[in-house]
């Protein structure tokens, strides 16, 4: 008898998560314990080591990255490991590593995930679901279509962090009509999955889709001594980024080939669903108000001087403030928000500065990017798109532009290849993190919807990654020299 319950308890256990656990953890004590590493050495012989702190760091950012992606605890406790080692390794004093867990940026997907809530408890989500969904019909894979034109048209005038969270209920209500329940499916993993790349797509095309333009920019025009106009960057960028939206269609259409071509009588239960909701109702009116209000002020921000000043995060939590003066939300609205999303962005924030702060980053990217000190102009742009890719999965995509660009900068000199081309190369893919939730907010956000797991989104995102880079080098060889961009320098 007790043979057999041995038997039984040895057969439960989860294999692939124990390994999983061990590695981290194994890595983390590997790196962590080893000798001093080589300093990395840029062109010019400049010498940049690499502190117990900044190998601390990168122990840290092995554990995190092996538990975020086989998911061996949830993904908000692997966060909060990354502030404990930080802590109990002497990698970062407790204060500072716990407080990036609330830095702005974190805030802002707290809000965002507000916002959601508002528009789900309102009924605005089913109201614009329907109406979006009588225009593009039955076919499941015209839906995947329509919805990844809408989200990418949103983020040439929103960040993509807020669109990701005003569509994200939206396609709760659609996929409701699925018939499936919250049961994941194919089609449920390519709506949700699809929304996140998409968004990262679409927010490259203008500086209204996310921080990481601005900073780029400044760090040209303060390294080469030029300005890139608003207008400028998205006439570069609006063939790439639109390129890759439509690619990544035809990417979901092949992987997540929907198990229904069609959605029965989908158009029939729109009209009706559309009739019992009847007119707007007045919270419905107060909230679109209020975020229409909130999305406007932020999107002027890039061209009014006064409103630059604003921090983003804050105007985006009055809207939460606004909601609870209304009474469109009360304090039981807070127990359904999910805190494993807010818990998994803290911890992305606190290693993504870690490893800025320790200087483990630019050790990083001064000994990726010297291998490439006497390559061909077009590998070198290549090795800095995909080194900015990396990066970008596991730090912020602004601290990714960041640590690489300038060192960038710096070598596209010796091998005659143009500023603009390395600048533009490393914002298309600082845009588009397809391998870890923590990548972005909009990653996370769609892991809400439980429809995938993050082995199954870094799975996806090999292939999808591999894209992106054959998309980066047709633009760098064909589509920016037709279009005037400089790629060489004499």
């Amino acid at each position: 008898m007790t043979a057999d319950v041995l038997t039984s308890a040895q057969s439960r256990i989860d294999w692939t998560r124990l390994i999983a656990m061990l590695v981290g953890v194994g890595l983390f004590g590997v790196i962590y314990y080893s000798p001093p590493w080589p300093d990395a050495i840029d062109p010019v012989g400049k010498h940049f080591a690499l502190s117990e702190q900044g190998k601390g760091a990168l122990a840290v950012f092995a554990l995190a990255g092996v538990w975020w992606v086989f998911e061996v605890v949830p993904i908000g406790v692997t966060s909060l490991v990354i502030g404990i080692t930080q802590a109990l390794f002497m990698i970062r004093p407790a204060k500072v590593a716990f407080k990036d867990f609330m830095d702005p940026s974190v805030l802002f997907i707290f809000a965002s995930l507000v916002i959601g809530i508002v528009f789900t408890k309102t009924g605005l989500t089913k109201r614009l679901a329907y109406k979006m969904l009588a225009l593009i019909g039955e076919k499941t894979t015209r839906i995947y279509l329509g919805v990844f034109v809408l989200c990418a048209l949103l983020t040439h005038v929103m960040a993509h962090t807020g669109v990701a969270a005003t569509v994200y209920p939206l396609l709760l209500a659609i996929y409701g009509l699925y018939g499936e329940g919250d049961k994941p499916t194919k089609f449920g993993k390519g709506l949700f999955i699809g929304m996140a790349y998409v968004c990262g797509a679409g927010s490259i095309i203008t500086l209204l889709g996310a921080a990481r333009g601005i900073v780029a920019l400044g760090f040209f025009k303060e390294m080469v001594g030029k300005d890139v106009s608003f207008f400028e960057l998205s006439y570069y960028m609006a063939p790439v980024g639109w390129l890759m939206v439509f690619l990544l269609w035809g990417f979901f259409v092949i992987f997540f080939r929907p198990e229904k071509a069609v959605i029965p009588g989908l158009k029939e239960r729109v009209q009706e669903l559309s009739v019992d909701l009847g007119p707007m109702t007045k919270n419905e009116i107060i909230a679109l108000i209020i975020v229409i209000a909130a999305i406007v002020v932020m999107s002027l921000q890039v061209m009014i001087l006064p409103l630059q000043q604003l921090d983003k995060s804050a105007i985006f939590l009055i809207s939460t403030v606004l909601f609870f003066v209304f009474k469109i939300l009360d304090l039981s609205d807070l127990e359904v928000i999910p805190w494993n999303i807010i818990l998994l962005f803290s911890g992305a924030m606190s290693i993504g500065f870690c490893l800025w702060e320790t200087g483990a980053a630019q050790w990083l990217a001064v000994n990726w990017l010297a291998m490439f000190q006497k390559a061909n102009w077009f590998i070198f742009v290549l090795s800095i798109a995909f080194f900015v890719m990396v990066m970008t999965n596991f730090i912020m995509n602004v601290a990714a532009i960041a640590i690489s660009l300038p060192v960038a900068l710096v070598i596209a000199k010796y091998l005659g290849v143009a500023p603009e081309v390395v600048m533009f190369a490393s914002l298309v893919t600082a845009g588009m993190p397809f391998l870890l939730l923590v990548g972005a907010a909009p990653n996370a956000i769609a892991y809400d919807s439980k429809q995938f797991t993050g082995g199954e989104f870094f799975m996806y995102g090999i292939p999808a990654s591999a894209m992106l880079m054959v998309v980066i080098g047709l633009a760098a060889a064909v589509i920016w020299p037709i279009m005037g961009m400089p790629i060489t320098i004499k």
